[in-house]
């Protein structure tokens, strides 16, 4: 139906006009606001979900690699899969890390092999340490532009570690060495002190498994030293106020009768003796035995050496000839200035040689206070041979005139000295483990036997003496002795109050020695029977040097020695040795 217009209307207020009007004019504006609204949610809610397919696609990718901004020793590998991250790791840093770690010890440098000191690097342990990639959105949005350092995992080989460091002991360690003075010729040369040191092998273990990888590859070692008392200066200060003074020139030593000697720079040199002192040099002496032997030659005319008293038996009678002083150089007298004088390096190098007079050993009046006035035993051997008869004839010689005082001991070895072809000894037969053969000295064994059995009935007190392994028929059984040279000597002491004298008497046949003194005691001497027989072995040698022998029983036997006072006739000591005698083999010579 078509609205009357012409039906009156209802009156409209001036609200309404204005209502009316309005609303014409707000609803474009938000309508226009709404819609803006509504295209910032769609674009905020598209880069939204554009984010999460992004987060969600880079959780996805970069599951199991190495967290972003990750590095090791300044190594990237933040991102790398592990098993790339590794791999850069091994390129970069294991050659680096690898090398001989320095080890300064003191004074001293050495290198250490980490391979060989139980020493390897652990990748995957310190990959470990970077942990696993972050979930929350705004900590991977941190990793782009932040790095994170983690450190070089290591593992160690303890035992290994301590072997290789005790091993550098032998470049490291050093004993202390004092400074002294050395010489080239006559040009003295100084030698700088150095202080001792020990490394610490447990304290340079620790440190090296500290340090290896973060310090640059060094690791100062830790040491333990040992001072000297020296220094460089003070060396220095004994070269040049002292030693180079000293051999700068000769020191000429006057002594009698017109005769000199000159002490050239080179024993000075020899004779010089360097010890720290108290304040860091040293203590400058000479060695007098040095010096003697350069001089005494040169002054030996000027010498005359003291004879002693010698008791010679003529007739059946000892007789004492004199002794006579000696004159000599006091060589501790004549040295003592010479360390003054070599402190100056002119012509005024002169020393005066000081004299004394050389008392004997055995002057007159002790040699006939010994008491030597009879013959108190003498005991004779034969049956040598003509070669070992030349070694016996030169023994006794030696020995003749030997005097023996209270309470010493005579070595047969001793008093003989070495018996060698340069003291008159030729080669003789002896006995060689049952078998003849031949040496120097051979035969002297007769003598020692024969001397044995003077001292024996002297009863003189046996202090060494050995049997020989096989019986030989000349000898009485038990009551015989061998020597050899250092090993096997006759010694016996002379516990009377008064002296002996050895008397020795050869002949081509036969030996003989005397002791002359005073008797106090008489000896009886009783053999014992031969037991325990055995029986020697045979021998076949076959196309080499030979000698046949017929062979001979082994046995035991004993020799009792009694003692009895020579004046009341009471026994004093009554002793029983019991000797082993081996059997001599029989050897057969076949060519």
């Amino acid at each position: 139906m078509t609205p009357d217009k012409s039906a009156p209307t209802e009156p409209r207020s001036l609200f309404d006009e204005l209502a009316d009007t309005g609303s014409d004019h707000i609803t474009e504006p938000v309508r226009q606001d709404n819609h803006a609204l509504r295209r910032t949610l769609i674009i905020a809610a598209t880069a939204f979900g554009l984010l999460a397919v992004i987060y969600g696609i880079d959780v996805v990718r970069s599951a199991g690699a190495v967290p972003r901004g990750v590095t090791v020793q300044g190594v990237p590998v933040g991102g790398l899969s592990r098993t790339a991250a590794e791999q850069r790791l091994r390129e970069r840093l294991e050659p680096q890390l690898s090398r001989p770690i320095m080890v300064l010890a003191g004074d001293v440098s050495a290198t250490l092999d980490p391979r060989r000191a139980g020493l390897t690097l652990d990748w995957p342990a310190t990959l470990d340490q970077a942990g696993k990639q972050p979930l929350n959105p705004w900590t991977r949005l941190a990793t782009l532009w932040r790095t994170r350092e983690v450190g070089v995992v290591t593992a160690e080989d303890r035992t290994a570690l301590t072997a290789a460091v005790q091993a550098l002991r032998a470049q490291t360690d050093h004993q202390p060495i004092e400074g002294t003075i050395r010489f080239d010729g006559t040009r003295p040369v100084a030698v700088e002190p150095r202080t001792g040191q020990h490394l610490d092998v447990p304290a340079t273990s620790d440190l090296i498994l500290s340090r290896w990888v973060g310090g640059g590859g060094t690791v100062r070692a830790p040491v333990t030293t040992q001072p000297v008392r020296t220094t460089a200066e003070g060396i220095q200060t004994a070269l040049h106020d002292v030693v180079e003074p000293a051999v700068a020139a000769p020191v000429r030593v006057t002594g009698d009768d017109g005769h000199g000697a000159m002490l050239a720079p080179e024993v000075i040199a020899a004779a010089l003796r360097f010890a720290p002192d108290s304040q860091g040099g040293l203590t400058i002496t000479v060695d007098n035995p040095t010096v003697i032997a350069a001089l005494n030659p040169q002054l030996e005319p000027t010498q005359h050496p003291a004879k002693n008293a010698q008791i010679l038996i003529q007739g059946d009678t000892p007789v004492v000839l004199p002794s006579v002083d000696g004159r000599g150089i006091d060589w501790a007298a004549t040295l003592l200035p010479l360390l003054d004088v070599l402190h100056h390096s002119g012509p005024q190098r002169t020393l005066a040689a000081s004299y004394v007079t050389l008392p004997p050993t055995l002057s007159t009046e002790q040699a006939n206070a010994l008491g030597i006035t009879t013959q108190i035993s003498t005991f004779t051997t034969g049956g040598f041979a003509t070669d070992s008869g030349e070694n016996i004839r030169r023994v006794a010689e030696q020995v003749n005139g030997a005097v023996v005082r209270p309470k010493e001991t005579f070595s047969l070895n001793g008093y003989t000295g070495p018996r060698t072809a340069a003291t008159g000894y030729v080669d003789a037969g002896i006995i060689d483990h049952g078998r003849p053969s031949r040496g120097i000295g051979g035969g002297i064994s007769q003598f020692a036997t024969t001397l044995y059995n003077a001292t024996y009935f002297a009863g003189m007190t046996d202090v060494e003496h050995k049997e020989h392994s096989y019986y030989i028929s000349r000898y009485p059984a038990a009551r015989e002795a061998t020597v050899f040279e250092g090993a096997i000597d006759v010694k016996f002491r002379n516990d009377s109050p008064t002296g002996i004298l050895i008397q020795t008497a050869w002949t081509p046949t036969s030996v003989t020695v005397t002791l002359w003194g005073t008797k106090h005691v008489d000896v009886e001497s009783i053999t014992g029977p031969r037991t325990d027989y055995t029986d020697p072995t045979t021998e076949v040698i076959h196309g080499q040097p030979c000698s046949a022998t017929p062979g001979a029983r082994g046995f035991t036997t004993t020799d009792t020695r009694i003692i009895r006072d020579a004046v009341t006739h009471v026994e004093m000591s009554r002793h029983t040795r019991t000797v082993k005698y081996d059997p001599i083999p029989h050897v057969i010579c076949e060519p």
